[in-house]
């Protein structure tokens, strides 16, 4: 008959009456058949999925009331994952003719129960041939002595699931078995339910309770729509075992434990289960191109590029010329404004005075003679050789406007999307693409001590996987490795996820929340690559790398966690690059207590405390980073902290750009701090009253192992693998810095150690460009551009030894240099400031 020749309703509702076999003989007839069968998909093939006593909702447990794409779909998958356990296409090593009988169509149906042929699951199991088919009626079954499996057989509950249950310790020692629609409980003289050695197993819509299941090398196991409450799997050196669309619930152990290096003794399932898998894989890297769709994340918006005034010096060789380019008031105003509201886009929770700007900061504004010289551009003719300016002003610092810094900073520290990230690292596409040990999929792991554990050499695969109300979602330990891809971890009780001894692999696409420690731990010289993930709203820190831990930290959003997004400590020495990591509690990144690592193109914005906190030994190298509108300031180097801090943008920042303990030891270089509300840097000394502003700017995290006390004295290395590249210094250095348009001084010093300012730019601060409180030590400023501050050029108070060498210090509003301390003044050009050139006061001693 035509298809045509009914209405479309009158077939759906004849179709409805049909069982699977006839939908499928209708659907070979011709291609307006087949179209009509699949247009079956929301009515009977839905009614078949949900009726089927083997399967449940193909959603469950995770999003039972999320329908799939596709019915037919997710019935055809289920069904032939049923039929993997017949696959078996070895011959019995008992007779070389078994074979033949292996898939006869008239395998044998026993019945077990009351008023049956067989009283017990022991009795029908002896009379039950290869393949036969064994039904239980609804009654509670328990045998007094362990069963030895010997034949493949499939055993089946017949009635709703929890009707029949089974009291019984299974040994299985044939090579293929399916059991369904039962619930598994232990018997009196043994915790283990099941146990595999050799064969394959397949569970389907099974309970198991208070129990354990045992799959040894060679054995496999195909587990789906199975419910573990108080039970747990062991699987030991297995090649390949596939758990999916199951609960695990109220483990007082791990729920799954995978030991051991997968085993290359494979027994017949492993092909089979490898191409079911790779059918039905959840994950398709290629067509993940809107994983993180910037327009549905946490981006950093647009900066302001275009209106930023610039300041260019040029330095001839026979007759120098300073030119100034400047704008006038009004336009200056304009532009401001307009970064003024960029700003509040940016970060609509900031407060609207976040960062204020005066109109007469314009550079060159304080100029005499200006009203001959065109509004945009002003030149000074200085007919003399400059003694003392370094070549180094005319280097790449000033090169390179800060508009088109800021431009090319902001289109290269997009979040990539995992896509991406796996073009691009071709050790994390390997590790995404590979399948070995076990595969955990769509899962759901609640109320219990343990989601994963997987130790001694072990490999496990987790996608979309939900972790939650855990003492720990996942352990890897022992050089094992895990890929965890989609998952969603969230209200542990301590860390998400934990990686020691020597662990690894890839951590990918999960969203990791709300855990009470950190959201990943990484200790003992573990090694993950971890890729966009979200991990935030933790009440510790996001990311926490200690004792000797490494990892690639790469194109993460961590944000609003309590404690820092990334901590690094005690060794750690992770790469930590092209994150975002904003809107924390504490401090962006704190490295603490001889941590290193290196942090490059990350963006590091609106934290409450520092953007980057480093301190107590801490030794990072901190590089092309852009950290602004920070709560507090954009970078902490606190008590003997250390490190490179090279090529950042520090911008916006409601404290200090930088903000520095002169007990520390720095290398400052090349960064562009602007527009922070306070100083561009600040030095303070160990006695200032500052250590009471220190107090919060740390992190306070328990770093025990699940409370259990640790001596990390003990666990470091004494190898001391510092980067070749590092210059050695051993007296801070802030060098070939541009530090402009700041709410204070650019440059605020009120130390009792040695400190270097070499070759900055100090341009349009607020206050002073240098301003000299307090330097028991000698404070050398070489070679630098200091120019149209709002107050003078350099300040420098009384009882300071300040040595001033080769420095331009031009148009700042007063004296160009104001001193009352002792030093040297040498080769500097002091030229167009509003007041004195050179102002000597009290009892100031100075060389000139």
């Amino acid at each position: 008959m035509e298809v045509s020749g009914l209405p479309l309703e009158l077939w759906r509702l004849i179709l409805a009456y049909m069982r699977l076999p006839d939908l499928g003989r209708c659907s070979l007839v011709c291609k307006a058949w087949y179209e009509l069968i699949l247009s079956l998909d929301s009515t009977r093939w839905r009614q078949l999925c949900l009726r089927c006593i083997e399967c449940r909702h193909p959603n469950w447990p995770n999003q039972p009331d999320v329908e799939p794409r596709s019915w037919r779909e997710a019935f055809k998958q289920h069904y032939l994952a049923a039929k993997t356990w017949t696959k078996n296409a070895q011959e019995l090593e008992s007779s070389n003719c078994f074979y033949l009988f292996r898939r006869r169509k008239d395998r044998r149906i026993l019945y077990v129960g009351p008023g049956c042929e067989f009283d017990n699951l022991g009795s029908a199991l002896t009379s039950a041939n290869i393949y036969d088919k064994i039904v239980l009626f609804p009654g509670i079954y328990e045998e007094q002595g362990e069963i030895i499996l010997n034949v493949p057989v499939e055993i089946m509950g017949q009635g709703k699931l929890g009707d029949v249950a089974l009291l019984v310790c299974v040994d299985q020692h044939c090579a293929t078995t399916r059991l369904c629609n039962l619930v598994f409980m232990p018997v009196w003289f043994s915790p283990v339910m099941y146990k595999v050695s050799s064969g394959h197993v397949q569970f389907d819509n099974c309970n198991f309770e208070n129990g354990q299941l045992q799959i040894h090398a060679p054995g496999t196991c195909q587990v789906k729509f199975c419910t573990f409450n108080q039970a747990s799997i062991s699987l030991h050196s297995v090649a390949l075992c596939v758990l999916e669309n199951c609960e695990f619930v109220g483990s007082e152990i791990a729920s799954v434990t995978v030991e051991g290096h997968p085993s290359s003794d494979r027994n017949w399932a492993y092909k089979h289960l490898m191409g079911l898998v790779k059918s039905s894989s959840a994950l398709s890297t290629t067509q993940d191109s809107a994983l993180f769709n910037p327009s549905n994340q946490e981006t950093l918006g647009h900066l302001p590029t275009g209106n930023l005034r610039t300041c260019e010096i040029v330095v001839g060789e026979d007759q120098s010329n300073f030119l100034a380019t400047s704008k006038s008031p009004q336009a200056c105003e304009k532009d401001f404004q307009k970064e003024n509201e960029i700003n509040k886009d940016l970060c609509p929770a900031r407060d609207k005075k976040e960062i204020v700007h005066d109109a007469d900061s314009n550079d060159g504004s304080q100029s005499s003679g200006s009203e001959n010289e065109p509004e945009d551009q002003l030149v000074y003719k200085l007919y003399h050789q400059p003694p003392g300016l370094s070549h180094t002003l005319a280097r790449s610092l000033l090169g390179q406007p800060q508009t088109a810094r800021l431009s090319n900073l902001q289109n290269g520290l997009e979040l990539k999307t995992l896509h991406q990230e796996l073009q691009r690292d071709s050790e994390a596409q390997s590790l995404a693409s590979s399948l070995q040990g076990c595969l955990i999929r769509k899962c759901l792991f609640r109320d219990g001590k343990g989601g994963v554990f997987v130790c001694s050499q072990g490999r496990a695969k987790m996608e979309g996987n939900v972790f939650r109300d855990l003492v720990y979602a996942v352990r890897c330990v022992q050089n094992s490795k895990i890929i965890m891809l989609k998952n969603d971890i969230y209200h542990c009780k301590a860390s998400g996820i934990f990686l020691r001894l020597e662990a690894g692999g890839l951590i990918a696409d999960n969203n990791i929340y709300s855990n009470s420690e950190a959201g990943v731990d990484i200790r003992k010289g573990a090694n993950p690559i971890i890729l966009c993930n979200k991990i935030h709203s933790g009440l510790r820190s996001g990311i926490v790398v200690l004792g000797n831990g490494k990892g690639i930290i790469r194109s993460n959003q961590i944000y609003g966690n309590k404690e820092a997004g990334i901590y690094i400590l005690y060794n750690g020495n992770p790469i930590v690059s092209g994150n975002h990591i904003f809107q924390g509690l504490a401090a962006g990144i704190a490295v603490n207590e001889n941590g290193r690592g290196q942090i490059t193109e990350n963006v590091i914005r609106e934290n409450h405390w520092g953007g980057a906190d480093i301190r107590r030994g801490g030794d990072p190298v901190l590089r092309s980073n852009l950290i602004c509108f920070g709560y507090s300031d954009g970078v902490v180097v606190g008590e003997q902290g250390k490190g490179l801090i090279e090529g950042n943008t520090i911008y916006g920042n409601k404290g200090c750009g930088m903000w520095i303990m002169s007990s520390s030891l720095p290398h400052i270089t090349s960064n562009q701090i602007a527009h922070n509300s306070i100083y561009g840097v600040a030095v303070f000394c160990q006695k200032d009253d500052a250590n009471d502003y220190l107090i919060n700017q740390g992190s306070n995290e328990n770093f025990n192992d699940e409370g259990e006390a640790s001596n990390w004295e003990n666990e470091l290395d004494g190898e001391d693998d510092h980067f070749s590249s590092r210059r050695p210094i051993s007296v801070a250095l802030i060098e070939s810095n541009s530090i402009n348009h700041n709410g204070a001084a650019g440059l605020y010093v009120k130390s009792n150690e040695a400190l270097n300012v070499i070759a900055n730019i100090i341009h349009a601060n607020q206050e002073s460009g240098v301003a000299v409180l307090q330097s028991t030590q000698l404070t050398r400023i070489a070679n630098n551009s200091i120019s149209c501050n709002h107050l003078g050029g350099v300040l420098v108070e009384s009882e300071c030894r300040v040595e001033l060498r080769g420095n331009g210090i031009y148009d700042n509003s007063g004296p160009g240099v104001s001193s009352k301390g002792d030093g040297t003044i040498l080769e500097n050009d002091i030229i167009g400031n509003r007041g004195c050139g050179l102002q000597l006061l009290q009892a100031a001693n100075m060389k000139i």
